[in-house]
């Protein structure tokens, strides 16, 4: 396993390593294998802080919540700011250390396990891209790093690791949307919190890509393109997604008629908005219904 730095932890630091017997524990339990923490950390204002990797055989996540640091690997050099997430890939050998004058505070975990390639993939890693992702500085993101290191006052407690390993899987996804979140923010003349908020306003509408489009101030190819590369969806299937979403909610929650649910979300037809349903969610809207009384 890759160790961590041998960095004078200071009293208010944390460092913490699972041990060998937890690890192999953790490679063979099936709510555990995919992933789980191998080391985590956290170093406040970490001034003489330097590592060099040029074997690395597990994943390393930083998570820089104030200060400044350093990083390199073969095909990458730069900055790690205050908000800012450095993933390194097991094989990807490396070298971070803080910034003299404005050393990063940090909070780290080495994580492995079988399905660690997909998280990183999940996350926006490429090889040949920047492994630095602006995700800003979240109390959210600071409250599960500080929740993954309670494990290590547990005297070694299996289901605490098991509770770790999965708490790490939350805080992966957690950062995966934050990470699309920020990028939203980021991108000039696009607001996708706005668009949306568009969309949930009228839900009972029909609206065209161009009229998206033109909520957006946007092309049509522009507006397509960039709110596919943020949420996964093109506009117009996220808005049925939408549709069918509030339809579950209004069967669920009141007895109006599906011929009622359908005009509410704007189709004339009954039969269409079922099948649309359908599609959507698995089953027609009499079967949802009846599925969530019982």
């Amino acid at each position: 396993m890759s160790t961590p730095s041998k960095w004078p932890l200071p009293a208010d630091g944390i460092r913490f390593l699972t041990p060998v017997f937890m690890l192999n524990k953790m490679a063979r339990h099936p709510l555990t294998r995919e992933c789980y923490p191998a080391a985590m950390g956290y170093y406040p204002t970490a001034r003489s802080h330097r590592m060099v990797r040029r074997r690395h055989d597990n994943n390393l996540l930083i998570y820089c919540v104030d200060g400044l640091g350093h990083a390199r690997t073969d095909q990458w050099a730069g900055q790690v700011g205050a908000g800012d997430l450095l993933l390194l890939p097991q094989g990807v050998a490396h070298e971070y250390y803080a910034d003299p004058d404005q050393p990063w505070n940090i909070y780290w975990i080495h994580f492995q396990g079988s399905g660690t390639a997909v998280f990183n993939q999940y996350l926006g890693y490429s090889e040949t891209g920047s492994p630095v992702t602006q995700v800003g500085v979240s109390p959210r993101l600071t409250a599960q790093f500080m929740g993954l290191l309670d494990v290590h006052q547990t005297g070694y407690n299996i289901r605490a690791f098991i509770n770790a390993a999965n708490q790490l899987r939350h805080l992966l996804t957690q950062l995966a949307l934050e990470i699309r979140s920020a990028q939203a923010i980021s991108q000039r003349n696009f607001d996708l919190a706005a668009v949306q908020g568009f969309m949930l306003d009228n839900l009972s509408q029909q609206l065209s890509l161009d009229t998206l489009a033109r909520a957006a101030n946007l092309s049509r190819y522009h507006f397509s393109t960039k709110y596919k590369s943020l949420t996964g969806y093109s506009p117009i299937r996220h808005f049925l997604n939408m549709k069918m979403e509030h339809a579950c909610h209004l069967l669920d929650s009141g007895e109006t008629s599906v011929k009622g649910v359908a005009a509410a979300l704007g189709y004339d037809d009954p039969l269409y908005f079922s099948r649309l349903f359908n599609k959507t969610v698995g089953m027609s809207p009499r079967s949802y219904r009846n599925s969530v009384r019982k």
